[in-house]
């Protein structure tokens, strides 16, 4: 595997920066949560400043959705952003988000710290290269049929136009099991982190698609070091408007954020 960038220097990893003393990759579990889906001003509003009571420094909510059904609701596109951006200011919190058409790429940037691009556009080369030019965090997530070469080719297209800020982010793959949404791949740290110098992130929440297993991954993901974890919160996930069943509700949180911390204490007190 020929990993010019991102393999480079793999023996010092690679520290994503988001100012204001937030960092992914910086030896420290960082929890990412917030909706599957911005539905409305009031609702993410709800959501952050729950987030930011518990000392959560980035807030994760789609405003661009792309789903398998067009009659599913798409999200609110740059309105959404808008919503996540007015947040972030409030509470301090760095936005994550979904961007799917590399013609919105320059106007979303003012919007979002880091620029999510989702599993089915994890090969969208055009996209990749777009990201690339600008100055701004990439989160890839890994295709849902997606080999790990095939994952970080894809990484070596946005660095290979300058920008190696790159967060790898596994959510999990198809498999012939049908009983979880996905195939949720722990596997993948222990390579990774041999393979290069990028952060991991797990997404229990679409990796599993299950709600109650999404604490049980997280824990796994802090016993496995990766560099921490992205869920979906939500206050009524009974109503939410996209993937609920897979998103936690206020009171789960508080106990994944517990519990997860807790393990990765003892996974750090060993080393």
């Amino acid at each position: 595997m020929n990993l010019k960038y991102i393999g480079k220097d793999k023996e010092e990893k690679k520290v994503i920066d988001l100012g204001d003393n937030v960092k992914i990759g910086d030896n420290n579990f960082t929890i990412i949560g917030g909706p599957c889906s911005v539905e409305s001003r009031s609702q993410i509003e709800k959501i952050a400043s729950y987030l930011s009571e518990k000392n959560i420094k980035i807030l994760r909510g789609g405003a661009f959705k792309p789903r398998t059904s067009p009659y599913s609701f798409q999200g609110l596109g740059f309105e959404g952003l808008k919503y996540l951006k007015e947040c972030g200011e409030k509470y301090n919190m760095k936005i994550v988000s979904e961007i799917l058409d590399p013609r919105d790429v320059e106007d979303a940037i003012d919007y979002v710290d880091i620029i999510q691009i989702g599993s089915r556009n994890m090969q969208n080369y055009t996209l990749l290269k777009e990201v690339g030019k600008v100055n701004k965090p990439v989160m890839l997530k890994r295709g849902m049929t997606a080999t790990i070469e095939e994952w970080l080719m894809a990484a070596e297209y946005i660095a290979l136009e300058g920008n190696d800020n790159i967060i790898l982010c596994e959510r999990g793959i198809r498999t012939f099991d049908n009983y979880t949404r996905n195939t949720l791949d722990l596997t993948v740290v222990p390579i990774l982190k041999a393979l290069t110098k990028l952060p991991i992130i797990i997404d229990p929440s679409h990796g599993t698609g299950v709600r109650r297993l999404v604490a049980p991954m997280s824990k796994a993901s802090a016993a496995v070091e990766a560099d921490g974890i992205m869920v979906e919160v939500h206050f009524s996930p009974e109503e939410a408007l996209s993937d609920g069943h897979q998103s936690i509700d206020f009171r789960a949180f508080d106990e994944l954020i517990e519990e997860t911390n807790r393990v990765f204490d003892c996974i750090s007190g060993i080393k």
